[in-house]
């Protein structure tokens, strides 16, 4: 059974194996030491994440003697970014960021005006 990319990107680990595989192909002995340095994992959680991002297309494997090596696969990152791009491309994440300041001060400033008034000056 194959899993969605994006789905496969929803675990903290997984997103932080690519995160290392961007950097070139690795064998799995140097992902295990990479993310014990950060967090407490086994080789076999590593290799089980492994499969769930082989399984999703964003991982390719290669065998070199025992070794087996891991990289990227560039046309599923791409895809994958593709996706994302388009939903941000999408209203309201299409709206500047300056826009969206802007109403904040304005609500900020609301607030303030309504904290001052009290209700005999509104009577």
């Amino acid at each position: 059974m194959s899993a969605s990319p994006l789905g496969a990107l929803g675990d903290a680990t997984r997103r932080r194996i690519l995160e290392f595989l961007a950097d070139g192909e690795q064998p799995v002995g140097a992902l295990v030491a990479a993310l014990a340095e950060e967090r407490a994992i086994s080789q076999p959680a590593v290799s089980q994440h492994l499969r769930v991002l082989r399984d999703a297309g964003l991982v390719c494997v290669r065998s070199d003697g025992s070794m087996r090596l891991y990289s990227l696969d560039p046309p599923a990152i791409e895809a994958a970014a593709s996706w994302l791009t388009g939903l941000l491309d999408r209203a309201p994440f299409s709206q500047p960021l300056d826009a969206l300041a802007t109403e904040v001060a304005r609500g900020a400033r609301g607030r303030r005006s309504s904290v001052g008034t009290t209700h005999a000056d509104t009577a």
